[in-house]
């Protein structure tokens, strides 16, 4: 037997999955409130302790540990560029791709009251772009002399116009920050790079945040980098849809993720247009995307959620799956505060756990819209045509949940069918008819983190334990 432990430092729980690597099977799962205000080790001993009483582990038997961490806020970065739509997006989508949660995003020249909101933010790393390589040079120059002058203290990254880069780079380490370089993000109008700066994104969250996070200790116990949760799960899916060695992988695909502060979707998929005469404008779409809302969990943000939705449409929904909910003096609205206040709240009746159902099945329908592409009519000196923006998922081949709500909720099928096409939307280009699938052993994020190793293991290990569901109707 070769026993891995994979182990995320929640922001709510951290959680344990022990896998035999030998014998590609999990052989338990634990969990314990994370401890990041005292002490993170001492969450993780009660979640080992629970590992060992569940399942009979041997600790004396685990050869490997890898980890991840969303535990105080996650990998939180402020993103900086040109034109939004551009070079800002650029810097946005390397974030994102790094596991980050972009907490704050500005275009054109910043002003100190930009400054004092990305000092307040309290960000792991600014990422600072702008220009494409020859091009403006003014802004990028303009906005690295205010952070130079800022409070800003954590490490800035710089990754735009390469004319000038040096020369930025230099100004911000005389004024004492800490500085890194890497390639523009986006070089030229129509090519996006964001790679070498999602790669030292991880190397900075290695080398300065584990520390800032009170992680050390955790990171001594596993023996090797702690990395961000969400990239994880991009891996996780990178690998399922592409596969590895000799391992085929399962095609294109989208990962729901729904959490109680965000909501994050993955996708795989290369992009396409909706027809062969589709008009394709914006910047080009990464084949491997992540995008993040912040404002869809379904504990803090679910005050958020149900106004989206209304009082009226979340009754009907809650009426759907629970029927005796008119018989109750149950208050919509009181229970929407409860849990915003408190967000460690784990229903335990079957009314409760429909609620939840409810706002997750609602974050998840707006969160895909999001992430997907849009495509509609429009007129032109042509004639009238389809003109497309962002991904398009229509033809997408395998759907994925992941998260709390699709080990502990009920009805999770619900979950994942509210990412799918919906008639009366069809300008979103959400998938139309995937096969679909539930992460009932809460792995994907350890799968990822196996991915990183022992690929080909990780993967069949995620085929055998993927359960694939139905949809009614």
């Amino acid at each position: 037997m070769s026993v891995c432990l994979l182990i995320d430092f929640g922001s709510t729980y951290t959680k344990i999955l022990a896998v035999d690597l030998a014998g590609e099977v999990i052989l338990g799962r634990a969990q314990a409130p994370t401890t990041i205000e005292t002490d993170v080790t001492i969450g993780l001993r009660k979640a080992l302790n629970e590992l060992v009483d569940s399942c009979g582990l041997d600790l004396d038997q685990v050869e490997n540990k890898f980890a991840s961490s969303s535990a105080a806020g996650g990998l939180k970065m402020a993103a900086i560029g040109l034109v939004p739509e551009l070079t800002l997006e650029a810097a946005r989508r390397a974030c994102l791709g790094a596991g980050a949660k972009v907490v704050c995003s500005y275009g054109f020249e910043i002003d100190k009251e930009v400054v004092a909101e990305i000092e307040a933010a309290r960000c792991d790393i600014v990422l600072l772009c702008g220009g494409t390589d020859g091009g403006d040079k003014r802004v990028i120059t303009h906005n690295a002399r205010l952070l130079a002058r800022s409070g800003v203290d954590c490490p800035i990254l710089v990754a735009g116009n390469r004319v000038v880069a040096d020369t930025i780079r230099e100004m911000l380490e005389r004024e004492g920050k800490r500085v890194y370089r890497a390639t523009n993000v986006l070089p030229t109008l129509d090519i996006v790079q964001v790679e070498p700066a999602q790669a030292l994104i991880r190397d900075i969250f290695i080398a300065h945040i584990t520390h800032a996070k009170g992680l050390d200790k955790a990171a001594e116990f596993v023996g090797g980098p702690i990395i961000p949760t969400p990239k994880a799960t991009l891996q996780a899916a990178a690998l399922l849809a592409d596969g590895a060695e000799d391992e085929t992988g399962i095609g294109s695909l989208l990962v729901v993720e729904v959490g109680g502060a965000t909501t994050n979707i993955h996708s795989v998929a290369d992009q396409s247009p909706v027809t062969p005469q589709t008009v394709i404008r914006g910047l080009p779409e990464s084949r491997v995307k992540r995008t993040v809302e912040g404002d869809l969990g379904i504990r803090y943000n679910a005050p958020t959620i149900y106004d989206f939705v209304g009082r009226d449409t979340f009754m009907t929904k809650l009426r759907a799956l629970h029927p005796p909910v008119d018989g109750t003096d149950f208050d919509p609205d009181r229970h929407i505060d409860y849990l915003s206040e408190n967000v460690g709240h784990v229903p335990t009746t079957e009314l409760g756990l429909s609620a939840d159902i409810v706002l997750a099945e609602s974050a998840a329908s707006i969160a895909v819209e999001r992430h997907a592409g849009t495509a509609r009519q429009e007129f032109s000196v042509v004639g009238e045509i389809l003109v497309q923006h962002g991904k398009n998922l229509l033809e997408v081949e395998n759907l994925i949940g992941t998260g709390g709500i699709f080990r502990y909720g009920l009805h999770p099928e619900r979950v994942l069918q509210a990412a799918l096409f919906n008639p009366n939307r069809p300008w979103s280009l959400k998938p139309k008819s995937p096969k679909s699938f539930i992460d009932r052993n809460y792995m994907m994020y350890g799968i990822g983190l196996l991915a990183e190793h022992f690929p080909a293991q990780a993967l069949r290990i995620a085929k055998k334990y993927l359960k694939e569901t139905k949809f009614e109707g």
